[in-house]
């Protein structure tokens, strides 16, 4: 096995690092490997993270600034333990030894399109920017002083707006790349997604640099990889939310509620920008209870959990039992609790339909239009599409949103419907219950008035004469009630009682109803408001949940290996969840580098060969010429 040496500037939490270490070829009967001696970074945590998914303990923690630089950038001076480093500290890092290849990946924010342009131009950031030469000169100086040489290869990774807002950097790259003859190419139209076979596009500006002495041979371009949908990478992972299978990473982010509302109101593949079309006076949300609700507990078997949830249909426990105590004679009604097939003419309706139903609407406020924003914000991914780039951004920056189609619900229009006195009536249905159809009416006629038939609910006294007997059959329409001496028990301690929601909760029995016992509680909290955080499941018009990706899946979206070498669901440690995003963010997918690392080996396989040129159907990544000629930039 023959292994090349690599090192990392600007390394991060490890993904450029973990790529290259499995890059492997064989060639001439032989294994050729990227074996890693360093990856520098400023960020002792981000170190941290390196060594614990790349396993190894190869991290060195280094600001690579200039005096001048630190203090742009930070505002004040560093602090007395900090000094400047030198070609010699880098040289320590390169463990005395000349890396075959070089590999930097600058900090990209003050490159980044998501940067205001006056922000970019500021002096912070242009010191920023600096970083992207100073590695390079840095290495470079130490290798020629010390080593008495210089690495076959350097490759240096950013942002497609490098061309732009840093295009006075590259020239001078480009100039300290040929003073020590090297071919030469930049790009900004490869797609790290195409080359490391991702679930998301990642275009990204690439340099490499070729030194024409040790490699006279081509380096041919990584062939492009078929690309995943979000939904390929995502699906087989755990439920958001199980941080025990996915890690504490895997944790949904608590949003506003009005963010839950706009994410559930924007189509999948779409983004902020369709909230200003959405009619959202037509919209409403419905509650649909877990699964268990309404249910019935069979006799002859064990009951289920008992919950905190006071009645039928507020908990996913069941609080229904069917009891065969009733023992009703033949004389009982025939359609005593009747229950009707789906596929079949329904019963007569009845006056007595039992309507609980209410209206539960929300007025979500559109998202105006403003110059500026980012056109990615709240953005929804189809989980059939592919991702678009991961970026380092907070929530509500860029699309991190997917359409989650493994909560499939079906819900009826005119749950809780209220219909209007004087408009027509909905489709008479033969589901009458709670939830199922618009089977409440506002009805104005509850007001007394001349005329109103006097025995409505009249309870008639036990020492009295019956009123007179009439057809109706309904306790609201006669004197067909009657106060009964004969009962000599009282009903028990608690029946139709109501907790209060500070005190503690009575005996938990057995008939968990509202007619048995202390079963219903004062709930003091309201319907969530617009600034409420938490995390809710709102079924989307098509059907799916639309949420935010987990940082865990934004990781895999990444490329990341599920789990650590440690056997850990993949995590970051010493840092926040929004830190973390960013660290993911900004790191170089493994795919990606691993597939880079590939070609880069073959082509020093075949200069240890001799091979000096070669007929091929691959794509020269970087030739003879191009170090000759002006900056190589593809639009």
């Amino acid at each position: 096995m023959i292994e090349r040496t690599a090192a990392i500037l600007f390394g991060g939490i490890g993904g450029a690092s973990a790529g290259y270490m499995r890059s492997k070829i064989e060639y001439g009967g032989r294994i050729h490997k990227l074996k890693l001696l360093c990856s520098i970074d400023y960020d002792p945590v981000a170190c941290l993270n390196h060594d614990a998914i790349t396993g190894e303990n190869t991290a060195v923690v280094m600001d690579l600034f200039t005096r001048e630089q630190y203090i742009d950038w930070h505002g004040h001076e560093p602090p007395p333990e900090w000094r400047e480093v030198t070609p010699w500290d880098m040289w320590v890092a390169f463990g005395y030894q000349i890396p075959y290849f070089l590999f930097t990946s600058p900090p990209c924010k003050g490159l980044s399109a998501l940067l205001p342009k006056e922000s970019a131009e500021s002096k912070k950031y242009q010191a920023l920017n600096q970083l992207t030469l100073r590695g390079i000169d840095l290495a470079l100086r130490a290798c020629q002083e010390y080593g008495g040489g210089q690495p076959a290869f350097i490759q240096l990774e950013n942002v497609p707006r490098i061309q732009t807002r840093g295009k006075a950097l590259l020239k001078k790259i480009e100039k300290l790349l040929k003073k020590f003859g090297y071919a030469v190419n930049m790009r900004a139209d490869h797609n790290l997604g195409e080359i490391g076979g991702l679930g998301q596009n990642r275009v990204r500006f690439l340099i490499l640099a070729r030194d024409e002495i040790q490699v006279p041979n081509f380096v041919y371009i990584p062939p492009k990889k078929p690309l995943l949908t979000i939904g390929d990478v995502i699906g087989p992972l755990p439920m958001p939310g199980d941080t025990e299978a996915g890690g504490p990473l895997h944790r949904l982010p608590r949003l506003e509620w009005k963010t839950w509302v706009r994410l559930a109101l924007i189509r999948a593949g779409g983004d902020w920008r369709d909230l200003q079309n959405i009619p959202y006076e037509q919209y409403r949300i419905i509650h649909e209870p877990r699964s268990g609700a309404w249910g019935v507990e069979d006799w002859n078997k064990p009951g289920k959990t008992v919950t905190s949830a006071a009645g039928p249909g507020r908990s996913n426990s069941s609080t229904a039992l069917s009891d065969p105590r009733l023992a009703i004679s033949g004389d009982g009604k025939a359609n005593l609790y009747h229950v009707q097939p789906y596929n079949q003419a329904a019963d007569c309706v009845t006056g007595a339909v039992g309507p609980s139903n209410g209206a539960a609407c929300i007025s979500d406020p559109k998202l105006t239009e403003r110059e500026g924003r980012h056109p990615g914000v709240y953005r929804i991914v189809g989980p059939d599409e592919t991702s678009p780039c991961v970026t380092g951004t907070r929530f509500g920056s860029g699309a991190i949103a997917v359409a989650d189609p493994k909560v499939l619900t079906k819900l009826h229009p005119d749950s809780y419907g209220v219909q209007e006195w004087h408009g027509s009536s909905k489709t008479v249905r033969s589901a009458s219950r709670i939830m199922q159809s618009a089977a409440s009416i506002s009805d104005p006629r509850i007001s007394d008035r001349p005329g109103r038939y006097t025995d409505k609910f009249r309870m008639q006294p036990m020492n009295e004469p019956a009123a007179t007997v009439t057809g109706v059959t309904d306790v609201q329409s006669g004197a067909q009630l009657v106060a009964d001496v004969r009962m000599t028990c009282s009903p028990r301690s608690g029946t139709m009682g109501v907790a209060d929601w500070e005190q503690p909760a009575p005996t938990v029995t057995g008939s968990s109803d509202v007619h048995s016992g202390t079963s219903a509680v004062a709930d003091p909290r309201p319907f969530p408001t617009d600034s409420d955080r938490g995390i809710w499941i709102i079924i989307a018009e098509d059907g799916t949940w639309h949420r935010p990706l987990t940082t865990y899946e934004l990781a895999m979206l990444q490329g990341f290996d599920t789990h650590l070498p440690d056997g850990r669901p993949f995590q970051l440690e010493g840092c926040s969840d929004a830190k973390a995003r960013e660290y993911i963010g900004n790191a170089v997918p493994p795919a990606a580098a691993e597939a880079m690392g590939n070609v880069i080996l073959l082509a020093a396989a075949k200069a240890e060969a001799g091979i000096g040129f070669e007929l091929s159907w691959e794509e020269i990544w970087v030739k003879e010429e191009e170090s000759k000629g002006e900056l190589a930039v593809i639009h």
